[in-house]
């Protein structure tokens, strides 16, 4: 397994975020953490890339301790967190050449035209970041992310406010990078569980109440859509 979580739980003061979770993401297939506004999907991916402690619990993330060997957790991740933080002044090409050269790659050239072309970047290379639409924003996030080559691979909410083509494009592009690689994608979108995921981790108030393939959790709640499953579980009406 590329992540095994184990009982993980993370306190604020009197209000446990997350609480006691277990689940594991399987190399090869794209697993949706899913959950509405507040349940603890983002502290949760905060923790399994080592930017945040976890108060108890143990994960690993391709056999290295999230607590204990955080440096190479980092290495083995690439993240594209839900703010996506870019240098907008930086130049789209200029900006992936930094990003390799701070994870020390080798033949850097080379590896960013490699990850500009499987982004769709191509046109939009020579462009600063700050002129770019934000649906190739968030393939520039995409590209910074796994510019290192990684194993695994932590997006959280990376479709939020892109438009219907835009939409389509970039979950393609996840598809395609879930082939290789180990996929968390954080969202409370359920369609976009739906268009991309294999398995399913849904989580509400920190504890998880669902965690299964799409597939099956969708044929044992003999549902065809996972919004009535969803309102289900979370009691959201």
């Amino acid at each position: 397994m590329s992540i095994v979580v184990t009982s993980l739980t993370k306190v604020y003061g009197q209000q446990k975020a997350v609480n006691g979770i277990s689940f594991e993401a399987k190399p090869g297939r794209i697993l949706g953490f899913l959950g509405p506004n507040g349940a603890g999907k983002s502290t949760t991916m905060k923790m399994l890339t080592s930017y945040i402690p976890q108060t108890s619990g143990k994960a690993s993330v391709c056999g290295f301790d999230i607590s204990e060997e955080t440096l190479q957790v980092r290495k083995n991740i690439g993240y594209l967190p839900e703010s996506n933080p870019l240098y907008l002044e930086m130049y789209v090409k200029e900006f992936l050449a930094f990003i390799a050269e701070t994870h020390q790659l080798r033949n850097i050239s080379e590896r960013v035209a490699e990850v500009i072309k499987l982004t769709g970047l191509g046109k939009e290379q020579h462009k600063k970041i700050g002129q770019l639409s934000k649906g190739y924003k968030q393939r520039v996030g995409l590209a910074q992310a796994i510019i290192h080559n990684p194993s695994v691979l932590i997006l959280d909410e990376p479709t939020s406010g892109l438009d219907p083509n835009q939409l389509i494009e970039v979950r393609a592009l996840i598809r395609e990078l879930g082939k290789t690689k180990t996929v968390i994608l954080s969202t409370h979108i359920m369609q976009e569980v739906e268009a991309v995921c294999d398995d399913i981790v849904m989580i509400n108030k920190g504890e998880i109440v669902a965690n299964d393939s799409l597939k099956n959790l969708l044929a044992s709640h003999q549902q065809t859509a996972l919004e009535p499953i969803f309102v289900k579980l979370t009691n959201i009406a």
